[in-house]
């Protein structure tokens, strides 16, 4: 092997350093919150599972969410936590490539499953009577496929990436991301160019396309809304409240997160630390706790399961 592909095998972050004593705190923040996330996300998920009275096409399209974000923040946050660590501050090349592929995937998947959960609460309150045979088996089947199709239009984007050719080997990061990569390219080449093309229309797809159905289809619902009874109107804000919460936390997070990183490619280490709080290890926390919260059936399945367990103790 020779030097420059040695040096290509290796990028530095060079945001650790910056850190200082403050890497014990963030340390202890991230395994705080990522064992909690861990904990509830796989006890739902359990929950899912166990109960047959929550397969349901709703709470299949939930289980798709929450597995995506444990796929996301499990990505970056053990990684993060062995650099804060052990003081170590580089990653293999090709570490950073699975790295960018996981988080892409997970960022385009959270948009069109909670696109695909807009069109299940749509269909539930225009066609009530009709829900069972337009959310048929096949059709939830057709929309999973749906959902994850992020995954490959991301691979497509990683393919580009490769093809760059890199002079530096430096990233302000905490973790690898795509843009974070190719901008480590020998100045403004043809294949940076097109990754960045690639990159904006991914967003414009799986990102802007999204909010905008998820937008139009709630205005669609306040006005039907706004129509019906005072009992058909809370119980239209019942359905739909979680899912707006979710979709609300995670959209701001993103935008902010994609506008911020395409305006300011340098970020001081404490924009780092925020932005990546703000969309890798929050959103996997507060999705499943909003639902748990928020939906009257699984607080019954947990209070079901939870007696069950107290009968079985003290029988």
């Amino acid at each position: 092997m020779n030097d420059s592909s040695s040096i290509r095998d290796v990028l530095i972050f060079t945001v650790y350093k910056e850190l200082g004593s403050n890497k014990s705190v963030l340390f202890t923040t991230v395994l705080i919150i990522y064992v909690l996330s861990l904990v509830i996300n796989v006890s739902l998920l359990l929950l899912f599972y166990l109960d047959h009275s929550l397969h349901k096409p709703m709470y299949i399209f939930l289980f798709c969410l929450l597995l995506n974000g444990l796929i996301g923040s499990t990505a970056v946050w053990p990684r993060v936590m062995f650099l804060l660590w052990t003081d170590i501050n580089s990653t293999s090349y090709k570490l950073c490539l699975v790295q960018v592929f996981l988080m892409g995937t997970y960022g385009g998947c959270n948009f069109t499953i909670l696109t695909v959960m807009a069109y299940d609460r749509f269909v539930s309150i225009f066609r009530p009577l009709q829900y069972h045979t337009v959310m048929t088996p096949l059709r939830v089947k057709l929309l999973l496929v749906v959902a994850n199709l992020p995954a490959a239009l991301v691979l497509g984007q990683v393919i580009l990436t490769i093809q760059i050719p890199l002079c530096k080997y430096n990233l302000h990061r905490l973790f690898c991301d795509n843009l974070s990569v190719s901008n480590l390219s020998c100045g403004e080449t043809f294949q940076a160019r097109l990754s960045n093309l690639y990159g904006l229309c991914a967003i414009i797809i799986f990102v802007v396309f999204p909010i905008c159905l998820i937008f139009l289809s709630y205005v669609k619902i306040m006005k039907l809304s706004l129509k019906a009874s005072r009992h058909a109107r809370r119980k239209a804000i019942e359905t739909c409240s979680p899912h707006i919460m979710v979709f609300m936390n995670f959209s701001l997070a993103s935008l902010f997160s994609v506008i911020y990183n395409r305006r300011n490619p340098y970020l001081p280490g404490e924009a780092n630390i925020l932005l990546a709080i703000i969309y890798i290890l929050l959103p996997p926390l507060l999705h499943p706790i909003i639902y748990g919260i928020k939906s009257q059936e699984i607080r019954c399945s947990i209070f079901k399961f939870w007696k069950r367990k107290n009968w079985f103790i003290s029988g």
